[in-house]
């Protein structure tokens, strides 16, 4: 008989953004010239792809976010457009970070909900007489 590892769980999508995030707070402390940036974006937006799909709205919202443009598309709150952020590099980082913190938390629900709805499929009594 094969031994079952209880303490398995699978992957979820949202760990792959939460690890993005966890890299973007180390990168905010590099120089914007740093290469590692477009290293970074590409796979963001190669993770948002597999996710979501090419043409999602989350897609684009991070595009605009790695230029600072994501203030309009994703109702970004106040903090993410003070006035000290007119550094269009710092701001595309802020936003980055902002635009990853809200597809996860998007992504977070819908994993729980498909968890809910997945919990106790296979419990249902075989099919057959009663």
């Amino acid at each position: 008989m094969v031994d079952v590892n209880s303490m398995y769980h699978a992957r979820l999508r949202s760990d792959d953004l939460k690890a993005q995030i966890d890299k973007l707070e180390g990168l905010a402390h590099h120089t914007v010239v740093n290469p590692t940036f477009d290293v970074f974006d590409a796979e963001t937006e190669s993770i948002l792809i597999k996710i979501y799909g090419v043409n999602h709205k989350y897609v684009e919202s991070y595009k605009y976010a790695t230029v600072g443009e994501a203030e309009a598309m994703v109702n970004l709150p106040e903090s993410a457009q003070e006035p000290q952020t007119r550094d269009i590099p710092k701001k595309g980082l802020q936003q980055r970070r902002q635009v990853l913190q809200s597809i996860l938390t998007d992504l977070q629900a819908l994993e729980t909900q498909e968890a809910e709805l997945l919990t106790g499929e296979d419990r249902e009594d075989p099919p057959g007489p009663s």
